[in-house]
């Protein structure tokens, strides 16, 4: 029982002893009042940090911490001229909070000003060389690695950087032992174990991959890239539901991750479980640009495998604006061309739009030319058949769930509007054109998943990172 409740240390020593009798809620208490009478205590605020499961149990302290306003910019304020102007401990933690929120630009300039002040100095320069590796700075890595295995080749940092060299040469067997080195010197080392795991990764050794993830799990579960890389090492092995399991620990760390997003919903597309798969797409874009290209494509496409065509249409409208918008080259989105000209031309809805589109892909030098032209020709037809004037019918529809007329008698109608209700005889019904549906059975699925798994492993070391 501690006499003086309102002593910081005092409330300090109790919730440590609260932690190690597993009293989790009341050492989070009690660590919580000590913050509020002296907030300087790191020790205080590293108590508080490993009584944390979770985000959400972060966001639900987070009220209760009373904090300065200015507590987001601390760092800064404690390197002006009247504090600690020249800190390098302080400059260390400043790179570090910059390479954490992604800014690796200043955070490389923060390291750039930490090593004129302290060349010598080792701490850190891990976090430097991941850095340097996502921005493919292969000469100035190499120039690092160099320096620091001088200055002294048995710290783990060191390692971890000539590490990182190696991999960027496109060398995973040296990258394997330095990580492995790493290790030795430090087998509490998180990042070695990580790192080494997506080296065994890339040369498809999927059991020694989980073996260092599984490591890493050791050291701290509460490291999402360790759980991530589970994932992908028993997806090597198509064990898809062991993968599912390891996403989900992923996700539940680090809940606004496209990347790990994109990797569960890939997972269940590969075990056929497209509305799952679907759902994870979406959840992805909400943390992504609401335009990406690459996840509405595989919406899309997932879309079209539920025979869902009117949700399909509207993610390859998002396309085709986005391209537009960007001034992409016709080949790189002719298939969203392609296919929401055919199903505005299976509902007669906007057969002006659809013949813009067609024409769009038949004059460009795509692989869809041929097909574009074939249904441009049938869409001039029935736009001359009906008389139809620019801009008519109500098009793409802008979400989903919205439903097109696309039932008749066999008749067409335009309406006041010059909204066409029904089907032309001859022409194909709800699903949007039978040479569409062929051409994506023969093209979707080889295409884009080598695009997306591509781009999966391209960033997985940054991720591991």
């Amino acid at each position: 029982m501690v006499v003086d409740e309102t002593d910081p240390w005092l409330l300090f020593l109790k919730a440590l002893f609260l932690k190690r009798l597993s009293r989790k809620e009341e050492a989070v208490e009690s660590v919580l009042l000590s913050i509020k009478g002296y907030p300087w205590n790191w020790s205080a605020w590293l108590l508080l940090a490993s009584c944390l499961g979770d985000r959400d149990e972060l966001a639900a302290i987070l009220p209760l911490i009373e904090l300065p306003k200015d507590h987001p910019c601390m760092c800064d304020r404690l390197l002006k001229p009247d504090f600690f102007p020249e800190s390098t401990w302080i400059m260390g933690m400043r790179a570090a909070l910059l390479y954490h929120l992604h800014d690796f630009r200043r955070a490389e300039l923060q390291f750039d000003q930490l090593m004129k002040i302290d060349p010598m100095r080792i701490d850190d320069i891990d976090i430097l060389s991941n850095i340097l590796y996502v921005a493919e700075n292969r000469v100035k890595l190499s120039k690092l690695a160099h320096f620091y295995l001088n200055v002294d080749k048995d710290r783990p940092e060191v390692c971890c950087m000539v590490g990182n060299h190696y991999s960027l040469r496109q060398d995973p067997e040296r990258a394997i032992q330095y990580f492995r080195r790493a290790t030795e010197l430090d087998q509490s080392y998180l990042p070695a174990w990580t790192l080494m795991g997506h080296e065994y990764v890339e040369i498809k050794n999927s059991h020694a991959a989980i073996e260092s993830y599984r490591r890493a799990i050791d050291v701290n579960r509460k490291d999402y890239r360790a759980w991530y890389g589970l994932g992908q090492a028993y997806e090597l092995l198509n064990m898809h539901q062991y993968s599912l399991y390891y996403y989900q620990r992923a996700t539940a760390l680090r809940p606004y991750d496209v990347r790990i997003w994109q990797a569960q919903g890939m997972c269940y597309e590969e075990m056929g479980r497209f509305r799952e798969a679907i759902e994870c797409f979406k959840r992805a874009l909400l943390s992504a640009d609401m335009h990406d290209i690459t996840i509405c494509d595989r919406l899309a496409r997932l879309y079209n495998e539920i025979d869902d065509q009117n949700s399909a249409a509207v993610y390859h409208q998002k396309i085709i604006d986005t391209s537009l918008a960007e001034n992409k080259p016709t080949f790189q989105y002719a298939k969203s061309l392609v296919y929401v000209a055919s199903y505005l031309e299976s509902h007669n809805s906007d057969l002006t739009r659809a013949l813009a589109y067609a024409e769009q892909v038949a004059k460009s030098n795509a692989e869809e030319a041929n097909l574009a032209s074939e249904m441009g020709k049938r869409i001039q037809r029935m736009v001359g058949a009906l008389g139809l004037g620019a801009g008519a019918g109500a098009g793409v529809p802008g979400g989903e769930g919205d439903n097109v007329d696309g039932e008749g008698d066999g008749e067409a109608e335009v309406d006041e509007n010059g909204d066409v209700d029904g089907e032309v005889e001859g022409e194909g019904g709800g699903r949007g054109g039978n040479a569409l549906d062929s051409y994506l059975n023969e093209e979707g699925g080889e295409e884009g998943g080598e695009e997306e798994e591509g781009e999966e492993m391209e960033g997985q070391h940054f991720e591991a990172v």
